[in-house]
C-alpha cells in the first residue's frame, strides 16, 4: 500500500516494513521470510520474542542499521552486531533523516501481560503529509485521545491496531480505539501467528466501516 510517497508492507503478527524514499524501516519483524530487503532503521515497540526477535533481527540488519528500543529490550539488541542502538521511552522524541519518531505507552489495564510499569510502547511516525502510529501490544487506554486529530490538516493518518484478544485488544475494542483516535486508514495487525485469526481481523475491518472509518486488511508480504 502507498500513501504520500510512502509504502506500507504486512511482515504478518505485528510486523510491518516501511519504505520512504530509500530508507527500509521495520517495526517487530517476527516470522519473516528470507528474501526481504536489508534495513536501514528497525523500530522494536518491547522486548517479547514476538515483537524483539533475535532470529528476524539478525537476517535483516547491516553494518550501521539502527535499531531503537525501550530500555527492557536493550541487553537482547547488544547482540547483534554492527548495529547502532538508541534508547526509546515513552514520551520520548527523536528524528531519524527527516522522520520524526515519538512514541506513546502501550499496556493492558485489566492483564498482566504487558504492565504499565514496563514503559513498554506504541510508536508514532511523522512523515510530510502522513502519520503512522503503531499500537504495540495494547488495550485501548486513555493515552490514545492525543492522537485524535493526527488525520487534520491534509494530514493522512493510518493506526496500525492489534485486534487479536487475549494478550491484546481484540476486535470490538480496537474498533472502540480506531473511533477515539479517527484515523484516515486502519489497519488490523497482531493475528495469524499463534494468537487471533483472520476471522478477528475480518470482524474489526467490519465493525469500523459501520462507525465511517476506513479499515483494510493488508495481505501478508511473502
Amino acid at each position: 500500500m502507498d500513501i504520500k510517497g510512502v509504502k506500507i508492507e504486512f511482515l504478518g503478527h505485528s510486523g510491518f516494513l516501511i519504505s520512504y524514499k530509500d530508507e527500509k524501516i521495520y517495526i517487530d519483524p517476527y516470522e519473516t521470510s528470507n528474501n526481504l530487503p536489508k534495513a536501514d532503521l528497525i523500530l522494536i515497540t518491547h522486548s517479547h520474542y514476538d515483537h524483539c526477535s533475535m532470529q528476524d533481527l539478525e537476517k535483516i540488519t547491516k553494518d550501521g542499521t539502527t535499531i531503537i528500543v525501550p530500555p527492557d529490550a536493550q541487553s537482547k539488541i547488544t547482540k547483534v552486531d554492527g548495529i547502532n542502538m538508541q534508547i526509546i521511552e515513552v514520551g520520548d522524541e527523536l528524528s531519524y533523516k527527516d522522520i520524526k519518531i515519538g512514541t506513546i505507552p502501550a499496556y493492558n489495564k485489566r492483564k498482566e501481560y504487558h504492565p504499565k510499569k514496563e514503559g513498554w510502547i506504541g510508536y508514532v511516525l511523522k512523515f510530510e503529509n502522513l502519520i503512522i502510529y503503531h499500537a504495540g501490544d495494547t488495550d485501548k487506554i486513555e493515552e490514545m485521545k492525543k492522537l485524535t486529530g493526527h488525520g487534520k490538516d491534509g494530514n493522512e493518518f493510518v493506526a496500525l491496531l492489534p485486534v487479536s484478544g487475549k494478550y491484546v485488544m481484540d476486535a470490538d475494542e480496537a474498533a472502540q480505539a480506531a473511533v477515539l483516535i479517527k484515523p484516515t486508514l486502519a489497519i488490523p495487525m497482531h493475528y495469524g501467528s499463534g494468537v487471533g485469526t483472520i476471522e478477528d481481523a475480518l470482524k474489526f475491518v467490519e465493525l469500523c466501516l459501520r462507525e465511517g472509518i476506513r479499515a483494510e486488511i493488508l495481505e501478508k508480504l511473502q
